[in-house]
């Protein structure tokens, strides 16, 4: 959309589209109606003397309210909005205008009892968010870690220069560096997929007020935990102000963060690894890489990977430190903060799409691994050293720093030379020729 200020809902808005079904403002309308929808069930099943006559058959036309639910209903609720100036009360005169239309006039004072509107608020968003992170997010992200875990067993033989303080260090292998970071997203992965999905559901103040006053005799807090367990696959905060603690919504926000921290880190070190030429890119017809230099072939996916994850962790890092914080028993803040929860999903997608685009376009340069490789024999000192250590060999560091820290250039001569003039036995010698930077690579 050309007149979208948000690039989300612009120029990346083919890449985001997903999460409007979770994230949008229609789809906040239909995940608060869906909550008054089961609360109102839940209620005649409980079952309240009042709603003992609503017949169980009429539960699958109160469901299809949400299940059906269209943009024009939501402009409805909308257009209420526009005279209540309160958006959770303006969903339920939208059900109250459902419930006559089902012959449930009778029953419809009972829509949204006892309630306050962050009872639907804080039940709607941690709900939208848990299965955005189902159905989206979490199928991207493994996506993008199986495709890293066979590019690491493609390349897993493939050695390379490691850089330490960006200077030549002891070889590596390629497929096990990028393997570091499949294990790291999937450790970070595990401990978001740990963190409990929870919400806030007591009445006003957290208290269950205006339910114990009226029905004195029902266990609300049971009714509570069940209701937000059974009926929305939540688990419900026992202690709360007004609003959720958002503790655990702050530790899921936190634990993405890290996610994307992994994800930049790796976006990082691609970018290094295209400017040392280990790798060339794909060429697409019809590409531009410079508007002035022709010859360019930039690495434009990964440096947009990392602009977005850091835009998305600049407000993961807001809406954790943020959400958990409310004078008294509640302010609005949290309410205008949380319209924001789908910003950063969007820029993680836009961000992991942009991965998948930059790893699927990356050609490996082995002539430039190896070249790097072959001028850099000093990083064989290490090896050397440590097996002088082995044999009791008198200051073998030393030896090897004197071999090494000039300002001349150690090549497989000078490290040859070096080794036949050391007072040790032929075998060891033969064992210290055949340490190459190429198979200097570890386990």
């Amino acid at each position: 959309m050309l007149t979208a200020i948000s690039p989300i809902d612009g120029r990346y808005q083919s890449k985001t589209r997903k999460y409007a079904s979770y994230f949008s403002e229609y789809a906040l309308i239909r995940y608060r109606v869906r909550v008054e929808i089961e609360y109102f069930i839940a209620l005649c099943e409980l079952p309240l003397p009042q709603l003992a006559d609503v017949k169980p058959e009429v539960f699958p036309s109160l469901r299809a309210i949400y299940q059906n639910f269209t943009e024009t209903d939501a402009q409805r609720i909308k257009d209420i909005e526009q005279t209540t100036n309160h958006d959770v009360k303006a969903v339920e005169y939208f059900l109250k205008e459902k419930f006559d239309t089902l012959n449930l006039h009778a029953f419809k004072e009972f829509i949204h009892f006892g309630l306050t509107s962050q009872d639907i608020n804080n039940t709607a968003v941690p709900l939208s968010i848990k299965e955005a992170i189902q159905d989206v997010y979490l199928p991207e992200i493994l996506s993008l870690i199986a495709e890293l875990q066979h590019k690491a067993e493609e390349w897993k033989d493939i050695p390379m220069l490691a850089k330490t303080h960006g200077q030549p260090a002891s070889p590596t292998r390629l497929g096990k560096e990028i393997m570091v970071f499949v294990n790291r997203l999937k450790e970070q992965l595990s401990t978001l997929l740990a963190v409990p999905c929870t919400a806030k559901f007591g009445g006003a103040t957290g208290n269950f007020n205006a339910h114990h006053v009226a029905y004195p005799e029902i266990d609300w807090i049971a009714f509570g935990n069940t209701f937000v367990a059974d009926r929305l696959g939540l688990q419900r905060e026992p202690w709360t102000t007004q609003i959720s603690n958002y503790d655990y919504l702050a530790a899921q926000f936190d634990a993405m963060k890290r996610i994307n921290t992994v994800l930049l880190d790796f976006s990082r070190d691609i970018w290094l690894y295209v400017s040392m030429e280990y790798f060339k890119q794909k060429i697409k017809a019809g590409e531009v890489g410079s508007s002035a230099m022709p010859h360019k072939v930039n690495p434009i996916d990964f440096e947009n990977a990392e602009g977005n994850l850091g835009v998305a962790n600049a407000v993961l890092e807001h809406l954790a430190a943020k959400l958990p914080n409310s004078r008294l028993q509640r302010d609005l803040t949290d309410s205008t903060v949380l319209r924001n929860v789908g910003v950063p999903f969007a820029h993680t997608m836009i961000a992991t799409q942009s991965l998948h685009k930059g790893i699927g376009k990356l050609l490996l340069n082995e002539e430039a691994l190896y070249r790097d490789l072959d001028n850099c024999w000093a990083v064989v000192a290490e090896g050397i050293q440590t097996i002088l250590r082995r044999e009791a060999y008198p200051a073998p560091y030393e030896a090897l720093k004197a071999l090494t820290r000039t300002n001349q250039t150690i090549t497989q001569q000078s490290i040859s030379e070096f080794i036949d003039k050391l007072d040790v036995s032929d075998d060891i010698k033969k064992e210290l020729h055949a340490i190459t930077p190429h198979n200097y690579t570890g386990m």
